[in-house]
């Protein structure tokens, strides 16, 4: 008795199994995939920005020498409803995420970004109707002894869609 009621009971339970596999389909999914157009900074042409032949060692402090990024941007116009970010891609100084690394020991770039300052290598979400201003200001690390001569210090700005 016990094993007619066992293999009554599997017969059910595979009945049940076999009927959830063969349901019918009452799901579709459909979409179309696209490659939106690259956004292009300043026509693809080289952002430079010059502190001058004058910056005094002193005056180094984040405040002094802002200089304004002047960058133009141009997206397709599905821009808007996707949205955009733009990144800064370079190497950041040891002392200030925000900063780019320049050539000299003790010193970067700082980068804002609006208000606040540009980390590098993370993304900022923006309005393409109201980018925001970019600026560039020297910066020193606390407690470093700079030295006179040139400097540099290189990155990339990107725009891409989200």
């Amino acid at each position: 008795m016990a094993t007619i009621s066992l293999r009554l009971a599997l017969l059910l339970i595979g009945g049940l199994f076999y009927s959830c596999l063969h349901a019918q389909e009452n799901m579709q999914f459909t979409g179309t995939l696209i490659e939106p157009p690259p956004c292009t900074i300043n026509q693809g042409k080289m952002i430079d920005v010059s502190f001058g032949e004058h910056v005094a060692i002193a005056k180094v402090d984040g405040a002094h020498y802002q200089q304004t990024i002047d960058y133009q941007l141009t997206c397709n116009a599905n821009a808007a409803k996707t949205g955009l970010t733009l990144t800064l891609r370079g190497t950041a100084s040891a002392f200030d995420a925000a900063a780019v690394q320049t050539t000299k020991p003790g010193l970067g770039i700082r980068l804002i970004l609006g208000e606040r300052p540009f980390t590098l290598n993370t993304p900022f979400t923006v309005d393409m109707a109201r980018l925001p201003a970019l600026f560039a200001v020297p910066v020193s690390e606390k407690g470093a002894t700079l030295t006179e001569g040139q400097f540099d210090a290189t990155a990339t700005l990107l725009a891409e869609y989200r």
